[in-house]
């Protein structure tokens, strides 16, 4: 999960750590080398997740993660999320 700067800084803010602890600790470098992710569990899950839905971040969750499932496509998203999807707008051609 890629997270911005401001996103590190309030994640940090929030576990009452220092910014530069909370990176060596809970980030690395993304797949696309642009930034930095939070790390994964064992099982590919959030760090942050405690259980089957208590994220320990809520108040300050990153966007990306704000948007899980509906801004996700991924094979059986469904299957493993009680969520209910948010309709999006038609697009349009370009």
């Amino acid at each position: 999960m890629n997270v911005s700067p401001a996103e590190v800084l309030a994640i940090a803010q929030c576990l009452e750590m220092p910014e530069d602890q909370f990176i060596e600790r809970y980030t690395c470098l993304n797949s696309k080398r642009s930034g930095l992710s939070l790390t994964e569990k064992t099982d590919g899950s959030c760090i942050f997740l405690e259980g089957q839905n208590r994220c320990v971040i809520q108040a300050v969750k990153p966007i990306q993660c704000a948007g899980f499932p509906n801004t996700w496509r991924f094979p059986g998203w469904r299957d493993l999320c009680e969520a209910v999807e948010v309709p999006r707008p038609p697009t349009t051609p370009d």
